[in-house]
């Protein structure tokens, strides 16, 4: 209980604690995997070397930082757990796993293309040498923001309408005081592939990225046959809204009924929710009153067709530009890519299509030796709680912060789980994987979750 205590003191970041003594030795490090370091003394029982046991029979690289924390070219395990084994190294990062040398090297790297496969829901990154794929992974972006502001907005609602009347107030919206303004939901997606591309950096010596501009002309998608001027004269053409065109279309009539109803009140309803399926005419229908109000009440059951969303394609048409744009500003020299160079190099090389091997023939990767996939995603951060109170008082947001969040991994009866909650003011925790959870005291932190994670080789 009492190391336990001690390990919650602080929240740390890097997953091992430094407990390897540093040596200062006159040794390089002037290519790839060059790691030696003969004729020193051997520092025995060393904890950290055993990270590396299950990476025996994985074609996986261990990344090397020098002592300035700068990125050098990346080992294999053997020669990474004899230089843990003698000192001469520190653990820094569990998954990718990445050590921190302890002596002064040679700075001599080689070039490190990075290609960047852009995404709705996940980012291919492959990173290449001109002998070797050093590192490939494929990230799952986040998908609960829009439903998470919608919660958000419905607190903020019932608190308000329960404890206060606040005066209206105007023009004090983020979208018209602040230009090249983003939805939250588009915003994470570009913030996500800069961190990305971040992280890759911090491991590996990039000197030149690749990214896939994906152009969408979802008019050329909804119709093939469109030319010229047929771009401009669109579907709702001459109309004052979209209520109003979709009105039209429907010749005013309720589509569930074909107008043998007596309401004359009419109504445009939306076939998917607007959290979801947004104002586009394709999500809206015409239904008079009586039949709108039986649907809702789930007397009626509409047959109708759902429409092609383009969402995703819409997002991506937005970001391809931003994101290039913005690695520029970063000071990296990036080159652009298309989808079809793309698919043609995939083709020739003979690969599946997924975003990882996408990303390999975005990087202008060919005969380089392949590595693992080392599967990453975007997680939350914090959660909100609302803390019920006496009657009188205000509800506040819970202040206070258990030591051990979701996604933070812990070591429990010699295995590796991800936290999913805590019970009993923090005296049990949930683990993923176990349907009972266990006590706090019984489990020993490996590393506090962050925004990006990697699945780790557990």
């Amino acid at each position: 209980m009492k190391k336990m205590q001690k390990l919650l003191t602080r929240r740390i970041t890097d997953t091992p604690a430094d407990s390897l003594v540093r040596s200062n030795c006159g040794l390089s490090l002037n290519k790839e995997e060059t790691l030696s370091a003969a004729g020193l003394k051997t520092v025995n029982n060393n904890p950290e070397e055993n990270l590396l046991s299950g990476r025996r029979g994985r074609n996986l690289r261990v990344f090397v930082l020098n002592m300035r924390g700068k990125p050098l070219m990346p080992t294999t395990a053997g020669k990474a757990r004899k230089l843990l084994r003698k000192g001469l190294a520190k653990v820094i990062m569990r998954t990718p796993f990445t050590i921190q040398l302890a002596y002064a090297t040679g700075e001599v790297r080689q070039d490190v293309k990075l290609g960047v496969d852009t995404g709705y829901k996940h980012i291919g990154l492959s990173a290449i040498s001109s002998a070797k794929e050093l590192f490939r992974s494929e990230v799952e972006l986040r998908t609960d923001i829009v439903k998470l502001l919608s919660e958000r907005r419905q607190y903020r609602r019932t608190r308000r309408n329960r404890l206060w009347y606040r005066k209206a107030r105007f023009l004090n919206r983020t979208k018209s005081k602040k230009a090249g303004w983003l939805a939250p939901s588009v915003q994470h997606r570009l913030d996500s592939h800069i961190k990305a591309v971040e992280f890759v950096k911090s491991i590996l010596p990039v000197t030149e990225i690749t990214v896939e501009a994906a152009a969408f002309d979802i008019q050329k998608i909804k119709n093939p046959d469109i030319t010229g001027t047929d771009y401009q004269n669109g579907e709702q053409k001459d109309f004052w809204n979209v209520r109003e065109y979709v009105l039209y279309r429907d010749g005013h009539k309720c589509q569930a009924c074909n107008g043998k109803s007596k309401d004359k009140v009419l109504n445009v309803h939306h076939i998917e929710s607007r959290q979801t399926g947004g104002d586009r005419p394709d999500n809206l229908i015409t239904l008079c009153e009586t039949c709108h109000k039986a649907y809702h009440k789930g007397k009626l059951e509409l047959k109708i067709k759902k429409h092609k969303a383009f969402k995703a394609e819409t997002i991506m048409s937005i970001l391809r530009w931003k994101i290039v744009n913005k690695l520029r500003e970063l000071g990296n020299i990036v080159n652009i890519t298309y989808g079809y160079l793309t698919k043609s190099a995939r083709i020739a090389l003979r690969l599946g299509k997924s975003h990882a091997d996408d990303a390999f023939c975005i990087a202008s990767g060919s005969g380089q030796e392949r590595t693992d996939v080392i599967n990453g995603s975007f997680t939350r951060r914090q959660n909100r709680c609302t803390q019920l109170n006496r009657k009188g008082f205000k509800p506040s947001i819970r202040k206070r912060r258990y030591e051990l969040q979701p996604n933070d991994l812990v070591r429990f009866n010699g295995k590796a789980f991800l936290v999913k909650g805590m019970q009993n003011l923090g005296k049990y925790i949930k683990l993923a994987g176990l349907k009972k959870p266990v006590k706090t005291e019984l489990v020993n932190l490996i590393k506090y979750g962050k925004g990006l994670q990697f699945i780790p080789a557990l």
